[in-house]
């Protein structure tokens, strides 16, 4: 990893400890440990392996996607689309603030604060390239760490058209990554089905 100023060092070992707080634990590498932390973690190596030059901020914005992601649980919310897209908003402001409030307390300047948090919230997608990759890390962390444990609990054509949604969001660098996953057969099978024309 690029060397960057005491500030990153300081900054994610505050994201780290404010995701080891999380009560939900999961299974990585035979040990138990707080969800949000092993999913910052998984970001944080997906963004090296794409590009191993990426910026500063970038590199902060992938440690704290989901920073303190439990203290808004999915339940607040109504069931259905419109509920799960007012969680989402509510969830990329939480996130953006919560890193703002972080990263002040590191030391870092406003201009780095405002460029990590817009690119929490994912703004301007296909046109920022940023922002893009940042949304090919989190698809693929998905894909290669969730996607199993989600296919069990959703029919085949809800799965299909979020394999779709996922696809559209993602870059043609991020989509040749997706294809060389080593997903099991069945899911490999779901995704080819998804993406056939």
């Amino acid at each position: 990893m690029t060397p960057f100023s005491p500030l990153f060092e300081k900054a994610i070992a505050r994201f780290d400890a404010a995701n080891t707080e999380d009560p939900n634990h999961e299974m990585d590498r035979g040990t138990a440990r707080p969800r949000e932390l092993v999913y910052a973690q998984r970001m944080t190596a997906w963004l090296e392996q794409l590009e191993p030059a990426a910026s500063e901020a970038l590199r902060l914005a992938a440690r704290c996607q989901h920073i303190r992601r439990w203290t808004i649980p999915r339940s607040r919310y109504p069931l259905g689309r419109e509920g799960y897209k007012q969680w989402r908003t509510a969830l990329a402001r939480f996130h953006a603030e919560t890193a703002g409030a972080i990263l002040k307390e590191a030391g870092y300047d406003e201009a780095t604060i405002k460029r990590v948090q817009s690119l929490v919230r994912k703004e301007r997608l296909k046109a920022d390239p940023e922002s893009q990759l940042l949304e090919d890390v989190v698809d693929l962390v998905f894909l290669e760490n969730y996607f199993a444990d989600f296919a069990k609990k959703h029919d085949e054509e809800k799965l299909k058209g979020i394999l779709r949604k996922t696809w559209e969001k993602m870059s043609k660098r991020g989509r040749a990554a997706a294809l060389d996953l080593p997903l099991a057969p069945e899911l490999r099978a779901l995704v080819e089905k998804a993406l056939a024309k």
